[in-house]
C-alpha cells in the first residue's frame, strides 16, 4: 500500500478512536444517580459537555489538514495541468493511452497516437498526466 493512504487510515483511526472515547466518557452516568451537571459527571469518571466539545473540534480539525486539505490541492493541481494543456503537449489519459495534443477545443482535446497517427478526442478531465511522465515509448528502440 501507499504510505499516504496507511498515514491517513491510521489518523482516520485515531480520530474515530478519541470520538469513541469523548463519547463513552459523556455518556458516563453518576453512580448515585445525582443530577448531570459537568462537576458531577466529572466526579463519577465520566467527562463533562466542554471537554466533549473540544474532542469534536480536535476530530474536526486532524481530519480537514490530513484528509480534506491535501485532496482539495490535488484536484486545484489537476486543474490547472487540465486548464494548461496546449497543442503539442505529450498527455497520458486516465485509461493509459499516450499521445500528442493536435486541437484543443473547449472541453475537449484531440490527440495522435503512435505512428499511425490515429486521432483521439477525449474531454479534458480524461487527461491524468502531461509532460515528461506522459512522454510516448520509442516503439522502435523497442524493437
Amino acid at each position: 500500500m501507499n504510505k499516504k493512504i496507511i498515514r491517513r487510515i491510521a489518523i482516520a483511526a485515531v480520530c474515530v478512536t478519541l470520538l469513541l472515547t469523548a463519547l463513552t466518557g459523556c455518556m458516563a452516568a453518576p453512580a448515585d444517580g445525582a443530577g448531570s451537571d459537568d462537576a458531577s459527571a466529572a466526579a463519577a469518571g465520566g467527562l463533562g459537555i466542554g471537554t466533549m466539545v473540544i474532542y469534536l473540534v480536535v476530530i474536526i480539525a486532524v481530519f480537514y489538514f490530513f484528509m480534506i486539505r491535501p485532496e482539495k490541492k490535488r484536484k486545484k493541481k489537476n486543474e490547472e495541468m487540465r486548464n494548461s494543456l496546449s497543442v503539442g503537449d505529450n498527455v497520458t489519459t486516465i485509461g493509459g493511452m499516450v499521445g500528442k495534443i493536435v486541437n484543443v477545443s473547449g472541453d475537449f482535446i484531440t490527440f495522435e497516437t503512435g505512428e499511425d497517427r490515429v486521432r483521439i478526442k477525449i474531454a479534458k478531465w480524461g487527461v491524468s498526466s502531461t509532460g515528461k511522465d506522459a512522454e510516448e515509448p520509442d516503439d522502435k528502440a523497442a524493437n
